[in-house]
């Protein structure tokens, strides 16, 4: 099976920053874009950023120029959102999300992590 285990969340003053991480394990043949969604309590889960396997990026417009997604070229396993000036509004549980290829020639499929806490507060 897969396994999408994101790491990194906590309790952070606003204005601070946070940096997630989010690893794929398990049976990954292919990886195709990677991304990070979030969902604040009472609201619907929202994109945050995603990202290609070419490397394109595409942003919410709520944290352009904030948060930078990024993935590690030598994993291709692995995916960051670099989370700056943190607002109070950015507080969510924030989830990793990929399209895996578990073997050759099988369809790629959407694989989430369970998500990991961010709450921005004095």
């Amino acid at each position: 099976q897969v396994q999408l285990v994101e790491s990194g969340g906590g309790l952070v003053q606003p204005g601070g920053s946070l940096r997630l991480s989010c690893v794929a394990s398990g049976r990954v043949y292919a990886i195709n874009g990677m991304g990070w969604y979030r969902q604040a309590p009472g609201k619907e889960r929202e994109l945050v950023a995603t990202i290609t396997s070419g490397g394109s990026t595409n942003y919410a417009d709520s944290v352009k120029g904030r948060f930078t997604i990024s993935r590690d070229n030598a994993k291709n396993t692995v995916v960051y959102l670099q989370m700056n000036s943190l607002k109070p509004e950015d507080t969510a549980v924030y989830y990793c999300n990929a399209q895996i290829q578990t073997a050759p020639y099988v369809a790629f499929m959407d694989y989430w992590g369970k998500g990991t806490l961010v709450t921005v507060s004095s």
